[in-house]
């Protein structure tokens, strides 16, 4: 079960990309989020009940992983949860076709790469990437605000990478 500090810790990091949490009551249920083995679990209240059945040292997961807490109780989000925060991303960045291949191999977005990026970002924000094509790539905290990224040169950081879709691959089997 989730304590309160763990579901302060997981709203803080989710409001950190969206504008508010939108995921509990939704048109087509009731959904809620669910600690198992220091990983948080996002699924609909029907499929709660259904794993009440299975024993919690025989269940490997159930719904879809938000993410994990780590050791030092900070709660990290999963790649698994970016179709879900993606819609509701208040601050977002595009990227370069040319840089795209990048960012999916674990890189920071360097300011050549940027194709553009919400106004009034401000540092240390959390946002969400995206293809010119409008396709959610993965979560980054920029580096530095609008306005800075204007002014900076071509090879600095303007967004640290945190996770991407190219971790489906690479970390396949530790997602659960």
């Amino acid at each position: 079960m989730l304590t309160c500090f763990g579901k302060k810790n997981i709203r803080l990091t989710i409001l950190t990309y969206t504008l508010k949490i939108l995921l509990i009551d939704r048109p087509d249920g009731t959904y809620c989020f669910r600690l198992h083995n220091d990983r948080v679990y996002y699924m609909s209240e029907r499929i709660l009940k259904l794993a009440t059945n299975i024993s919690r040292d025989k269940l490997v997961s159930v719904g879809t992983c938000f993410g994990k807490f780590t050791k030092t109780q900070k709660f990290r989000l999963h790649i698994t949860a970016l179709d879900f925060l993606a819609p509701y991303a208040k601050f977002k960045v595009w990227v370069k076709p040319g840089s795209e291949q990048s960012f999916l191999y674990g890189n920071h977005i360097m300011k050549s790469g940027l194709g553009r990026i919400t106004e009034n970002t401000a540092q240390y924000q959390g946002v969400v990437v995206y293809s010119m094509a409008d396709v959610p790539l993965g979560f980054g905290v920029a580096a530095k605000t609008t306005q800075e990224c204007r002014m900076v040169d071509p090879m600095s950081i303007v967004v640290f990478h945190q996770a991407d879709i190219g971790e489906y691959i690479r970390s396949e089997d530790t997602l659960t």
